[in-house]
């Protein structure tokens, strides 16, 4: 399908459909394992931190319950030519504080979340520049045709201009070198939510929006969020019934969960790829016994270092189930996975040693593994497990775990020699994963989160060549491409791909999201 069709058949989509809300308004207790890193909507690429922002910020297009684009702080949208997009702003809408939308917030935030210190400047990929027709129409300004501009542009939030200015906060937080400023810590957006605190590895709580411009069909008035990092705290705050709905369930307790009478599980699949990403650039391998060169330059390492990881053990003992073992860097559910190429080879410990000797490492060599411990589904575990597994081929891991907020602090930093990290697909399409993680570190958005300093040409060309390709097949295929290269060159070690379920109470019905992103607005809660 042209880009045109895409873009007309999505302006042509009309808002969710849902029941009138039930009377009683409720408050909803949600817990989950890690913490937002900010409040500051345009500094980190963080999944938990858009899930909660989202309920505050929002962007001129946002998914409905089935991920079909529709308006949202834009009415409509017309291509006026391949590279200029005119979006209709919705008049009336106005920021928590009571200022209105206009037009100079969409181009203030384009100026803002490009800040090279932020990591979101993925979501205005190709967007040259936004000019104002009026002050409820905008015209994006595109280097090229752009296939991918309304999904996005959905986590491209609006900001209001007059409140940023005013407190000191026009520009981006610097996260990674630990700099605050009042937006990191305070929130004004025109969502269906007011982010009303946040005491951090307390507690973030919002209140309803009741000036909201869409029509609120739930019957959520606030929303408690509480970061809980104990497992075993965390599903004792599910049964005990001060959490009514857990979105990281430890793997052992799905069962026991999933047949208490008073709890209801929904599962799904996440769009999320679990991977290690070795330092492949670097002359000198920081944290290693090995100095003067880098052993994981050598793809006969990085092939070693992955086939001597049992991902249907991880998936067996430490995953209870709940991954599918990865080779690609994209998950089933995003546009380029094919189940052809994504099974990943047996783990193999005489192959890995016989290849680590061919690199010239008999003995192995020593490196450092940096993991979170609170983000994803048995983080940590998974590091000690793939620190056994690398020890039978000779290889020596310090194994630094710690909290996300400074565990990503170094990875932005690059102060590692390897490190594991999650990667969801925000626009379900993989030029997202392989632009933001696989190609080489540029201006703008390209290789804003490649902190391992990868540089392959062949990716490079084919991640640009497929950001302006408007032909289906012909970027489908450029997709293929570039994940088979991934694959085959070991840019990345892809070890699983996250299967989500989510406890509630009974009395609890939500829509599962398959980013991972629960939302307060397709929630309601009955005694």
């Amino acid at each position: 399908m042209k880009l045109k069709a895409l873009m007309t058949a999505a302006a042509l989509s009309t808002a969710l459909m849902a029941p009138a809300a039930p009377a009683l308004a409720q408050t909803l207790h949600w817990a989950a394992q890690n913490d937002i890193l900010t409040l500051d909507p345009h500094s980190q690429n963080h999944a938990t931190t858009n899930a909660i922002l989202g309920h505050a910020y929002e962007g001129l297009t946002r998914y409905n319950a089935q991920y079909q684009v529709e308006p949202a702080l834009a009415t409509k949208w017309t291509m006026i030519s391949p590279t200029q997009v005119r979006f209709e702003l919705r008049k009336g809408v106005k920021f928590h504080d009571g200022s209105p939308f206009t037009a100079d917030d969409v181009i203030f935030s384009l100026g803002r979340i490009r800040q090279p210190q932020g990591t979101m400047g993925i979501y205005v990929t190709g967007v040259s520049e936004i000019k104002k027709i009026d002050d409820h129409t905008v015209d994006f300004m595109m280097s090229a045709p752009n296939p991918l501009l309304l999904r996005n542009i959905i986590d491209f939030r609006i900001m209001s201009k007059s409140w940023a200015e005013k407190n000191r906060s026009a520009n981006v937080q610097d996260y990674k070198n630990k700099e605050e400023n009042f937006a990191s810590r305070n929130a004004m957006g025109t969502g269906s939510y007011k982010i009303t605190g946040w005491t951090p590895e307390q507690k973030i709580t919002m209140t309803i929006n009741n000036d909201w411009w869409d029509k609120h069909t739930n019957n959520v008035k606030e929303v408690v969020y509480t970061p809980i990092k104990s497992d075993p705290t965390r599903v004792a705050a599910l049964l005990s019934g001060d959490v009514d709905l857990l979105t990281d369930l430890p793997t052992q307790d799905v069962a026991r969960l999933r047949n208490d009478p008073k709890l209801k599980v929904v599962d799904g699949p996440e769009v999320r790829t679990i991977y290690l990403a070795p330092d492949v650039g670097s002359a000198d391998l920081k944290y290693s016994n090995i100095k003067g060169k880098n052993p994981l330059a050598d793809k006969r390492v990085r092939q070693a270092l992955s086939l001597a990881i049992d991902r249907a053990g991880i998936q067996r003992g430490i995953m209870r189930g709940l991954s599918i073992p990865a080779a690609l860097m994209v998950a089933p559910g995003v546009n380029g996975n094919d189940p052809a190429l994504d099974t990943p080879a047996k783990v193999d410990v005489e192959g890995a040693k016989k290849l680590l000797a061919d690199a010239g490492y008999p003995s192995g060599f020593e490196l450092r593994l940096n993991c979170p411990n609170n983000r994803y589904v048995n983080d940590e575990e998974i590091c000690q497990a793939v620190v056994a597994m690398w020890a039978k081929v000779g290889v020596k891991v310090d194994l630094v775990a710690e909290n996300m907020a400074t565990f990503i602090q170094k990875v932005q930093n690059f102060d590692s020699s390897i490190y594991l990290l999650g990667w969801g697909v925000a626009t379900y399409d993989a030029q997202y994963a392989l632009q933001s993680l696989m190609r080489t570190r540029a201006t703008g958005a390209d290789g804003n989160f490649n902190f391992s300093h990868i540089s392959d040409p062949t990716v490079d060309r084919l991640v640009d060549a497929m950001k302006t390709e408007t032909d289906v097949p012909k970027r489908n295929a450029m997709i293929r491409g570039a994940l088979i290269r991934t694959r085959d060159e070991v840019l990345a070690i892809p070890l699983h791909h996250q299967v989500r379920p989510w406890a509630m109470k009974k009395g609890v019905t939500t829509a599962h999201r398959s980013d991972d992103r629960p939302e307060a607005r397709f929630t309601t809660i009955s005694k």
